[in-house]
């Protein structure tokens, strides 16, 4: 795979990637770690909660969607990294056996004013459950290297 240049991320692209099934182990241990909280510990704790069964932290959802973009996008583009991010958004839990995929729209794409070499693309990238049901949305600007020449890849 030729690797993704500012050029090659056109407005209104959407590509969807990655395929990771969350287990109950892995929402349990991620829990203890980071975000210690009864619904992401302990089931029967979790079914007399508002979330009615165990569930990942909205942070194991973000890491999980992290991972998938390194291995499905960032690691094969010239990243220059980003910003920060402009909103962040849970909107249905993760459970154990959830099949999750992400889905990326590019929604604007510039030139950088300060450093020309950079473009800014400004992405939105959709959590997937198995019934394609939007469970986290994040959105906010990358930073691409352009290439030299300008041109898009073939």
């Amino acid at each position: 795979m030729d690797l993704l240049y500012f050029e090659d991320f056109p407005p209104d692209e959407v590509v969807e990637y990655g395929d990771r099934t969350v287990t109950a182990e892995e929402i349990v241990e991620f829990a203890r770690e980071f975000d210690p909280q009864p619904f992401h510990l302990d089931e029967a704790a979790a079914r007399e909660s508002v979330a009615a069964g165990l569930i990942a932290s909205g942070w194991h959802s973000a890491a999980l969607m992290m991972r998938m973009n390194c291995d499905g996008f960032f690691l094969h583009a010239a990243s220059q990294g980003s910003p920060g991010i402009e909103q962040i958004d849970w909107l249905r839990p993760v459970r154990p056996g959830d099949r999750l995929s992400v889905r990326r729209t590019t929604l604007s794409a510039r030139t950088s004013r300060s450093r020309p070499e950079i473009g800014v693309v400004e992405a939105r990238f959709e959590l997937l459950n198995q019934n394609r049901e939007v469970v986290m949305r994040l959105q906010g600007p990358l930073f691409i290297r352009r290439r030299a020449n300008g041109e898009t890849q073939t």
